[in-house]
């Protein structure tokens, strides 16, 4: 058994891809449907900085077809404050304002800590209790993208496991890479796409990805990827999401496209 590999981007608006991604013409009113049948996934950005109205979900809902999926990532006010504990009811706004409207389209909710955010284990563990397990009946999957060194260490790894969350692995030159496996997902942000590279990462670097890709889907442990903790106990069959952000973000669709690709 092999779970499933979910490849895409950040966003769907995005001028430049008009020129390369987007076919020349095309009304922007129709990009999410156009973007949605050439990637598997869609990380929401948007919803970072604040509330989307209810209605907006049920049509993006509409809009693309069955099996693509959005990742979702939550508000600054949940995770942008100096008590993570105290943010109850930001949660409970972020989490009410309409994402369960995507139904089976719902990826799982990206929790990204700024990079001046250290571990502090038990005021994290109380962060992490107040994460729920699903919303208006739709089940809710919790990834967690930290970017201070703190977090690199066997604690943090054992809480999020303990807790059935998964630790974003990022490929970025500043910030920490954990890559150990600690939910029933997996969770990356590629983040070094370049300009001068018609796909954003070169050839052999997408076959790379493409390698540690299938080993994520299949259960196993990629070697070559920085671990602290080691391997989860168990091998599971995952389902993997992947997405090219930042970097040069004017590439990430023709990156997303050729990743896609490799693994058909």
């Amino acid at each position: 058994m092999t779970g499933r590999a979910y490849i895409g981007v950040g966003g769907w608006t995005y001028a430049p891809w008009r020129d390369n991604f987007y076919p020349k013409g095309l009304p922007q009113a129709r990009e999410l449907s156009y973007a949605s049948e050439q990637l598997t996934a869609i990380e929401i950005n948007g919803t970072y900085y604040g509330t989307q109205k209810r209605e907006s979900w049920i049509k993006w809902a509409e809009t693309v077809p069955e099996g693509f999926v959005f990742s979702v990532k939550a508000s600054r006010f949940c995770t942008n404050r100096k008590v993570l504990s105290e943010g109850a009811e930001s949660i409970r706004k972020f989490l009410s304002q309409g994402l369960a409207e995507l139904g089976p389209k719902l990826g799982p909710l990206l929790w990204q800590f700024m990079p001046t955010k250290r571990f502090d284990p038990a005021d994290f563990a109380a962060f992490l209790k107040l994460l729920p397990r699903e919303q208006e009946g739709v089940a809710l999957r919790h990834a967690l993208e930290v970017r201070h060194d703190s977090f690199v260490c066997a604690e943090f790894v054992d809480l999020a496991r303990d807790h059935g969350c998964a630790i974003v692995f990022a490929d970025h030159a500043d910030y920490p890479g954990i890559a150990d496996l600690t939910a029933p997902f997996v969770y990356a942000r590629l983040q070094q796409s370049r300009s001068t590279e018609p796909t954003g990462y070169a050839a052999g670097e997408l076959d790379r990805w493409a390698a540690v890709a299938r080993q994520w889907i299949a259960g196993k442990v990629p070697e070559g990827l920085p671990y602290v903790a080691g391997a989860a106990s168990e091998a599971l069959a995952r389902d993997a999401f992947i997405f090219f952000i930042s970097g040069a973000k004017e590439r990430n669709p023709a990156a997303a496209r050729m990743l896609i690709e490799q693994l058909a």
